[in-house]
């Protein structure tokens, strides 16, 4: 086995602990041992077929010793079936000869060898499998971490609903908003974006070479096979499709895979306006004994989380957007190119989780600066060009924007140089005192309450 040092793909080398627990779902070891639970929920469904007469439902130990051959798969085991493909040449056949050594030994499965892969095409263990794999490592990998960086952006955002902060729309100061509220907006979109990802219902098929049950009818005609094709993917916790080719489209993979690309250009923007908040000021960095900024410069802190963060999201996308429009197209029948692009969804997806853990370092990381924020504020009073605008308009003070875009517009302009404008306005004493007691800090509308509700 290659060490760290040597491997070929970063998420098995330098990011190997971050994408370990991954490797459950989509090494493949994991895809084999898959297959072969597969393989043995459909023998033993045919098994418990009353119309099948020549296989008779197994007892209760040996439905234990199959459920323990897949609990107890091996490495080992692995290898033994990888030697096999070497002769076969067809990785699904090798796990179907594998089997019947395995279960050779057992009289009461003896008898029922032939059955093991009966009326199959490789793709009705494959597609289940897969679908198996992107199910389970959804429900225990990938929403839990999303889960735990929607939480992370929330305490961010409760934390400082009422820390005002100054907007730069365009890069430019603009209306005040409070850095809780900024954190919000990200929390309410990654919310959703979970939302795209737990609602992918994933597909399955156990149909045969090209989805008429042809072989199936041709040794059983009596049997409702699509019922009993139907009942065979419902219980394995997925939802049938009635119609397919050879293989299974793949468009609900191909949906989930947009869904996760969703996800990370969430995390992109996030990561990115983070980074500038930083850049700014806005937020400090903990500091860590013992770690270097810079090989050259000692002062440095640099907010590497965020940009690690940001170079994986890339390389997830590229293969999560590839994945989602290769996967769904095949040539007539059958082609053999989805299934050497979808043995890379681990990949895909170990990057994302890349992506999102290193986002989630770098918010643990950070410090506001209320005097830093406090400061660029106090020097942006021109963004009370907007409200006092309104209640301008409100009172029907003529060219209200043209006087304050001639006031404004590309200078600087102080308290005093503002307060003067104000006390000047035709408008009630009330609202006069009102503009004259607003600040930059002050000018948030409901950016707090809406940070506190997330």
């Amino acid at each position: 086995m290659p060490s760290p040092l040597t491997a070929l793909s970063p998420l098995d080398g330098r990011y190997a602990s971050s994408a370990d627990p991954l490797r459950p779902y989509f090494s493949e070891h994991a895809l084999i041992r898959t297959r072969v639970k597969v393989e043995l929920a459909w023998l033993r469904a045919l098994a418990a077929e009353r119309g099948i007469r020549e296989l008779k439902p197994f007892s209760a130990s040996t439905s234990r010793a199959l459920q323990r051959l897949v609990a107890n798969f091996s490495e080992r085991d692995g290898e033994h079936i990888k030697n096999i493909e070497v002769q076969t040449n067809h990785d699904v056949k090798a796990i179907e000869y594998w089997l019947r050594g395995r279960l050779g030994n057992n009289p009461e499965v003896r008898r029922s060898l032939e059955f093991i892969h009966f009326a199959c095409t490789s793709e009705d263990i494959n597609n289940l499998s897969y679908a198996l794999m992107l199910a389970e490592s959804r429900a225990a990998v990938m929403l839990p971490r999303l889960d735990e960086l929607i939480a992370a952006l929330a305490a961010l955002a409760h934390r400082h609903a009422r820390l005002p902060m100054l907007s730069r729309t365009h890069g430019q100061p603009a209306s005040p908003t409070t850095l809780g509220k900024e954190m919000a907006n990200f929390a309410h979109r990654l919310r959703r974006a979970r939302q795209r990802i737990a609602a992918v219902s994933i597909l399955g098929k156990a149909n045969g070479a090209v989805g008429n049950y042809n072989a199936h009818l041709a040794a059983y005609p009596g049997i409702d096979w699509e019922r009993f094709s139907r009942r065979f993917v419902e219980r394995l916790g997925l939802e049938f499709n009635p119609y397919t080719i050879q293989i299974e489209p793949h468009d609900s993979f191909a949906e989930l895979f947009d869904a996760y690309a969703r996800a990370n250009t969430v995390v992109l923007d996030l990561d990115r306006d983070v980074w500038g908040y930083v850049a700014l000021g806005y937020f400090r960095q903990k500091l860590k004994a013992g770690e270097v900024g810079s090989s050259t410069m000692p002062h440095k802190v640099n907010p590497i989380d965020f940009e690690n963060s940001e170079g994986n999201v890339g390389v997830a996308n590229a293969l999560l957007r590839h994945l989602a429009e290769k996967l769904p197209v095949s040539r007539w029948q059958r082609d053999l190119s989805d299934s050497t692009a979808l043995r890379n969804a681990g990949s895909a997806l170990g990057h994302t989780l890349l992506a999102w853990g290193a986002c989630l370092r770098g918010l643990g990381k950070l410090e506001a600066d209320p005097k830093r924020l406090a400061a660029d504020l106090d020097a942006n009073w021109e963004v009370l060009a907007e409200p006092v605008q309104q209640v301008m308009r409100r009172y029907g003070v003529p060219q209200a924007y043209e006087r304050l875009k001639a006031l404004t517009r590309g200078k600087r302009l102080g308290r005093r140089q503002l307060a003067s404008f104000i006390r000047r306005l035709p408008i009630p004493a009330a609202a006069r005192k009102r503009l004259l007691a607003l600040t930059p800090a002050t000018y948030i509308g409901r950016a707090a309450e809406l940070a506190r509700r997330i």
